[in-house]
């Protein structure tokens, strides 16, 4: 076993920046508190570039409890840069706020939580790793303390808290039947256990595991918290949790479960199914952009949960999903950069966008485009590989379920984008800190996606 603190110090990285951020809020005076900001974003600087030069590495396990693989590398890199972008949309709004600080520690505390979710190689290390990521989320949906914002912190705790006990409990039976909590000794051991003991193990499992990914049956927080919460922690909780609860599943199905154990593929085959059709069907009469975007999310985690589906059943699935997770996540804040630049939440506000501020505007219509999978966006190409993999999985019916529901979403995504093209209705003073954000994601969604066979043979 290695037991060098090294490699992690990405993790620590992020830890050290939260820990020094607390401490300086403590003495700061109110007026000064961006120093915080800049403290926690020099610590995710530092992590990035650690991250970067330890994918170069051999992979290896860290205290016999976290993978330290491919998995690790890309759910790292996403978290690090996805929240770096979420800083930098948080700034604005939170600036000179009584509790500006602890608005960027807790940021950092999650997405830490995040990171280790995605590494973790032990089902004890996953539900530590899931409060990590879950309990400072909380605190951030309420934090503006108004009467939606309230509402939505206390959807997303009792649902959150509700699935996590019932995933603690899918964890006690599969240590029972599974004589461990290890990945590696859950493989061997749930391999002669009883059949219906492993399955009712793993469906409480995924209960908490889908809640932090969004998806069908603990999806029904993301509305609320989208648009009640401020709209920066609404792009954090609907992109850098699910990064790590993805990866956190993909490793599950891949390293933990014997192959088909407990009808995996099947189960979150249907989830999958039922997830993406859900998000698109809630999404067709949305005219609150903030409320179109969480069932566009929904949606997203359905097309997310087919490689999820297919691991253990082709190679294909892991790069399926790191690259599509990691396409998503630039999409996402993009839009919902453009939505905080704006600072209005009806659909008919956004008439004329792109006259009247074309970097933006066009920013909006990349990243819907690349929620649709048009090329050249990142997006196009993760669900290429989407495809693939439940094609290469033999399950054809899931890969058409796929492309109708991706076809279906074209109606509401281009009510969005329509509009922008006439005569703007009024004036449009966008904030400029957020423009440049949604800007840096449109740019990068592009260039993800024209880049992918560089990405792909790295």
């Amino acid at each position: 076993m290695n037991e060098n603190p090294a490699d992690v110090a990405p993790e620590l990285c992020v830890l050290i920046a939260a820990v020094l951020g607390l401490v300086n809020g403590l003495f700061l005076p109110r007026t000064r508190q961006w120093r915080v900001a800049a403290i926690c974003a020099a610590g995710l600087v530092a992590a990035l570039v650690v991250a970067a030069v330890d994918a170069t590495r051999p992979d290896l396990v860290v205290f016999d409890a976290f993978f330290v693989d491919p998995i690790t590398h890309v759910t790292r890199i996403a978290v690090l840069g996805s929240t770096l972008l979420v800083l930098g949309l948080a700034a604005g709004p939170v600036r000179d706020h009584p509790r500006e600080s602890e608005h960027y520690v807790l940021i950092l505390l999650s997405a830490l939580g995040a990171m280790v979710l995605g590494a973790s190689s032990d089902l004890l290390v996953v539900v530590a790793a899931y409060l990590l990521a879950s309990i400072p989320a909380y605190a951030l949906a309420g934090f503006g303390k108004d009467a939606p914002g309230t509402e939505a912190a206390l959807k997303y705790y009792l649902m959150g808290a509700f699935l996590g006990v019932v995933m603690l409990a899918g964890v006690t039976l599969l240590y029972g039947v599974g004589r461990g909590t290890a990945y590696g000794t859950l493989r061997a051991g749930l391999a002669d256990a009883p059949s219906a003991a492993v399955s009712a193990g793993v469906v409480a499992l995924l209960a908490g595991l889908l809640f932090k990914a969004g998806a069908v049956p603990g999806h029904f927080w993301i509305p609320d918290v989208t648009e009640g919460a401020p709209p920066a922690v609404a792009a954090f909780v609907t992109t850098v949790p699910k990064i790590g609860a993805f990866a956190a599943l993909l490793r599950f199905g891949a390293e933990a479960l014997p192959p088909d154990a407990a009808g995996w593929p099947t189960v979150v085959a249907v989830i999958a199914a039922a997830t993406m059709t859900l998000g698109n069907l809630a999404a067709f009469g949305q005219d609150n952009v903030r409320r179109l975007l969480a069932y566009s999310t929904v949606s997203q985690a359905g097309y997310l949960l087919v490689p999820v589906a297919m691991a253990g059943r082709t190679d294909l699935a892991q790069t399926a999903l790191l690259f599509y997770v990691a396409a998503y996540a630039v999409t996402n804040l993009g839009a919902f950069a453009v939505v905080l630049a704006v600072g209005r939440d009806d659909l008919a506000s956004y008439t004329g966008l792109l006259r009247a501020s074309p970097p933006l505007g066009l920013a909006l219509v990349v990243c819907l485009l690349g929620f649709i999978g048009t090329p050249p966006t990142a997006v196009f190409v993760g669900k290429v590989l989407m495809f693939g993999a439940a094609l290469d999985g033999h399950y054809v019916w899931l890969a058409v379920v796929a492309a109708v529901n991706t076809v279906a979403s074209v109606f509401y995504y281009l009510r969005w984008i329509v509009p922008l093209f006439r005569r703007p209705d009024g004036e449009f003073t966008p904030a400029r800190g957020a423009s440049a954000v949604a800007m840096v994601a449109a740019l990068f969604s592009l260039v993800l996606g024209i880049g992918a066979g560089v990405a792909l043979t790295a």
